[in-house]
């Protein structure tokens, strides 16, 4: 009796959860209802099911519940009965694929006008190629991606000269124009997905899927994988900002081609050694830092990553905080490089500095810290500490110890990684967190000094 009434509640109970469940689809924002459509459906079918089976059973177990003196009826074969059962799950299994089959074809088959764009996805970032005026995409090929091409693109295509490269978690689309997305990974399985689109893909590295959509809302909506792509998947987020046409024209100008950032001149180490001087003042004339003024060791960083924080200086993305005393420091002195180029000058002289080894300052464990720096940042860093353009992490053996458990500790705390357009920071938010305590992370310090 106690497991049929069990039995009742457990039907009753999930049907009130699913009816005020407040774990409903997100409002639709494309031309996909009919995919709600299936999935709506599916759930009536199988509910149906689940109450049936369920309430069915529960009555087979109070109605033949033992009984002194009962002796149960053995019946090997009812014909009748599985025929019944057999033709009630036929409809059933129809009733959910048949209107699968009619979304898929359509799902398929692209309208002759939708426009394309590519996604590239690697870990754990976003990244979006638009064709140029010729409303062409070039070719690309594995061989070419460098840290100067990071698509990839082949330099000797015509129609790839004037692509529009967006190397930044946000994209646009135009609203109310069908698309299709060209889904491409440069290294492990990676599924791009927008919620309120209602479509996702899996990006299988060495083959380009596809998906296909009308944006059909304005606003911003948010990019999402759906694969399990490494330590880092959680934090794989992007944004689509689905925009009136003359808004999307105007931002997609703004972006620079694969031409544009080919062409573009050297960096002038001299000149950045001219321009460095200001920088040398607190950061040593080597760059080896100085703990007193709280400048951090300079050389041994990548140009780019060297550019990239300057930059967010300059944008308040760094720098801004009221806590971050030293950082607001900083900001100002980034503002006297006026211009991109002198940016790049300064960074290339840097990158081409001698590299020093500070001394040690933090003292810890650092076997346990090679078992947290492992699990949590080798993906990234790198097993020796030595930074990837491909991850855009920086290098951090032989840098300033101090330094890197003050800026771990603001990432902590929220007084870095947590403005809106810090995307890198934002991940290091995350990971910052696998170091629970202070003694960890004197820990994880203390093997990077041993990174020699």
């Amino acid at each position: 009796m106690a497991i049929a009434v069990a039995l009742v509640i457990l039907v009753v109970g999930s049907v009130v959860f699913h009816l005020v469940s407040p774990w409903w689809f997100t409002p639709i924002a494309s031309n996909w209802g009919s995919i709600d459509f299936t999935i709506n459906l599916t759930f009536w079918v199988t509910g149906a099911v689940f109450v049936a089976v369920n309430l069915f059973m529960a009555y087979c177990v109070y109605r033949f519940r033992h009984k002194d003196g009962h002796k149960a009826v053995y019946e090997p074969e009812n014909s009748r009965l599985e025929i019944g059962l057999s033709a009630a799950t036929s409809l059933g299994v129809i009733a959910m694929l048949a209107p699968g089959l009619f979304v898929w074809a359509s799902f398929v088959s692209v309208p002759e006008e939708a426009a394309e764009f590519e996604v590239v996805g690697q870990q754990w970032q976003w990244s979006y190629r638009y064709p140029g005026a010729d409303g062409r995409l070039g070719t690309v090929e594995t061989r070419f991606i460098s840290e100067e091409n990071p698509f990839g693109i082949n330099p000797e295509d015509p129609d790839g000269q004037d692509d529009v490269l967006v190397k930044d978690p946000q994209m646009y689309l135009p609203v109310g124009k069908p698309v299709k997305a060209l889904l491409r990974s440069k290294d492990v399985l990676h599924n791009y997905t927008v919620p309120q689109f209602r479509v996702k893909m899996d990006m299988v590295p060495g083959m380009v899927t596809y998906l296909w959509f009308t944006p059909t809302v304005t606003g911003s909506f948010d990019i999402l994988c759906e694969e399990l792509c490494g330590i880092g998947h959680h934090v794989m987020r992007g944004q689509i900002v689905v925009a009136e046409q003359a808004e999307y024209d105007a931002w997609l100008a703004g972006q620079p081609t694969f031409a544009q950032l080919a062409s573009r001149n050297a960096p002038n180490a001299t000149a950045g050694q001219q321009q460095y001087a200001v920088c040398a003042s607190c950061h040593g004339q080597q760059g080896e830092g100085n703990q007193a003024l709280n400048a951090p060791k300079l050389n041994g960083l990548q140009a780019w990553y060297i550019e990239r924080q300057i930059k967010y200086y300059q944008q308040g993305v760094r720098g801004a905080h009221p806590d971050d005393q030293y950082g607001r420091q900083m900001a100002p002195m980034a503002g006297m490089l006026a211009t991109d180029d002198a940016i790049r000058n300064v960074a290339a002289y840097v990158s081409r500095l001698p590299v020093s080894s500070p001394s040690a300052t933090i003292s810890g464990d650092p076997a346990n810290g090679m078992s947290i720096y492992n699990a949590n940042c080798a993906a990234c860093h790198g097993r020796e500490g030595q930074g990837s353009w491909a991850t855009d992490a920086p290098s951090l053996a032989r840098m300033s110890d101090w330094y890197i458990v003050t800026q771990l500790k603001n990432f902590k705390a929220g007084i870095r990684g947590a403005h809106a357009e810090d995307d890198y920071g934002e991940q290091m938010v995350s990971f910052s967190t696998a170091m629970r305590n202070d003694e960890q992370l004197n820990d994880v310090v203390s093997y990077l000094n041993t990174l020699r």
